[in-house]
C-alpha cells in the first residue's frame, strides 16, 4: 500500500520506492518535503528512529535539512534505506511478518516437538495441585490446557502455563476464583486465543503476565482486575494501551517495553502505587503530563523510544525517582538540567549508583564501570 505524505497538497507530489530489509515502500510526498520529515514518515512503518535512519540515493547519503527536490530526488526515484543497529523499536520493522517463538527456548522451528511425548497427567499430579494451589505446567509442549486442570476447582492461586504452544486461553478461566499469579507469556498466543471475560473475572488476580505473544490490542476488560500489582505485557504487537488502564489503583510494575506504542492515555496517571514503568523500545514521542501524579515512582525506563522531552513537573513532583533510562533518545542531560528538581533527582541517582558501585566493588574486588548505565 502506498503511503501518502498527509501534510502535501493535492497535485505536487511525487512519487518514489524506499528500499528496505528487502521490501519496497511506496510513496508520495511533496518536492518540497526535507529529508527529515520523510525519515518521520517512515518511522512508523520501519519502526526506526529518524536518527537511526541512513537513506541514499545514488550512492550519496541524504542530508536531513535539505528538500527532495534540492537533492535531486524525483518521481521514479529509488532510496536505499539503511538502519542503525540499536534503534530499531519493538520488534523490528513492521514489514517482516514477526513470528514469536516461545521465550527461552532453543527450537529450530516454531512447531510443537513431536518426539516429545504428550503431558501425562496423573492422580497424585493432580492431587499435589489441589493441595497446594500451584499448577506448574511450563515448557510442557502442551497445545491446550489439559482437562485435569479444570478439574482443580476455585482453590487455584498459581497457574503456570508459560513457553507451551497453547492457542486458546477460554472464557472458563474464570473458574479460577482465588487465582493471584497467571503466566501466559511464550505461546504465541493471538488477540482471538483470549477471551478476556474470562481473566477480567479474576479479581484477586495479582500479576498477569502475557508478554512475548502475538497481541496486537489490550482490551478495556483489562481494567476490571483491580488487584493487579504486577502487569507485564511486553515484546507484543501493541500500538496503544487502553485508558481503563488508570482503574488499575493497586498497580506497581508496568512492562510494556518492546511493543510498537505510540502514546500512553492520560489515565496513566491514577496508577499512583506505581513504582516501576518498563517503556523502551516503543515509538513513543512524549509522557502525558500526569506521569507528574506518580509520586511512588522509583524507575522510569524509556530507552530506545522516539521521546523528545518530559513531563515539565516529572523531577518537582516525583521525589522517589532515582532511575531514568534515556539512552538513544533525543533527549540530553543538558536539556534535563533545565527541569525544576533536576538537581535533587540528579543526587538521588548518583547516591543509588554508588550504593550499586560499592557493592559490587565489596563483592567481586573490581571495579564495574557498567554500573551506571541511565544515560
Amino acid at each position: 500500500m502506498e503511503v501518502e505524505d498527509p501534510t502535501m497538497e493535492a497535485g505536487s507530489t511525487i512519487k518514489l520506492t524506499v528500499k528496505f530489509g528487502g521490501k519496497s515502500i511506496p510513496l508520495s510526498v511533496s518536492p518540497d518535503c526535507t529529508v527529515k520529515d520523510l525519515k518521520s514518515l517512515l518511522q512508523p512503518i520501519t519502526n526506526v528512529l529518524p536518527r537511526g535512519q541512513k537513506l541514499i540515493f545514488k550512492g550519496k547519503v541524504l542530508v536531513e535539512t535539505s528538500t527532495l527536490k534540492q537533492s535531486d530526488v524525483g518521481s521514479g526515484a529509488k532510496i536505499m534505506f539503511m538502519a542503525s543497529q540499536g534503534l530499531h523499536q519493538g520488534e523490528g520493522p513492521v514489514l517482516k511478518e514477526a513470528s514469536t517463538r516461545p521465550i527461552s527456548r532453543t527450537a529450530v522451528s516454531d512447531k510443537v516437538d513431536q518426539t516429545k511425548p504428550s503431558l501425562l497427567v496423573d492422580k497424585n499430579r493432580v492431587d499435589r495441585w489441589k493441595a497446594t494451589g500451584v499448577i506448574a505446567l511450563a515448557q510442557a509442549n502442551l497445545k491446550e490446557i489439559p482437562k485435569e486442570v479444570w478439574d482443580c476447582g476455585s482453590g487455584v492461586r498459581v497457574l503456570d502455563i508459560s513457553e507451551n504452544f497453547i492457542k486458546e486461553v477460554p472464557a472458563r478461566i474464570s473458574s479460577f476464583g482465588s487465582m493471584q499469579k497467571l503466566f501466559l507469556q511464550g505461546n504465541g498466543l493471538s488477540d482471538e486465543s483470549i477471551q478476556w471475560e474470562g481473566i477480567s473475572s479474576l479479581k484477586r488476580l495479582m500479576f498477569l503476565s502475557i508478554s512475548h505473544n502475538n497481541l496486537t490490542v489490550l482490551p478495556p476488560a483489562v481494567g476490571s482486575l483491580t488487584s493487579l500489582r504486577q502487569l507485564d505485557v511486553a515484546n507484543n504487537k501493541l500500538t496503544s494501551l487502553p485508558n481503563e488502564l488508570g482503574l488499575l489503583t493497586q498497580l506497581e510494575i508496568l512492562k510494556a517495553n518492546n511493543n510498537r506504542i505510540t502514546s500512553l492515555p492520560e489515565s496513566t496517571g491514577n496508577c499512583s502505587f506505581l513504582m516501576e514503568v518498563e517503556l523502551s523500545a516503543n515509538i513513543i514521542s512524549e509522557l502525558p503530563e500526569t506521569f507528574t501524579k506518580l509520586r511512588n515512582l522509583k524507575t522510569l525506563e524509556l530507552k530506545n523510544t522516539g521521546l523528545k522531552t518530559l513531563p515539565l513537573g516529572l523531577f518537582k513532583m516525583c521525589l522517589q525517582l532515582s532511575t531514568l533510562g534515556l539512552h538513544n533518545t533525543e533527549i540530553t542531560v543538558e536539556f534535563l538540567r533545565q527541569f525544576e528538581g533536576w538537581e535533587d533527582f540528579d543526587e538521588r541517582r548518583r547516591t543509588k549508583h554508588q550504593k550499586q558501585l560499592d557493592f559490587r566493588v565489596v563483592g567481586s574486588g573490581k571495579f564495574d564501570e557498567g554500573a551506571d548505565k541511565s544515560w
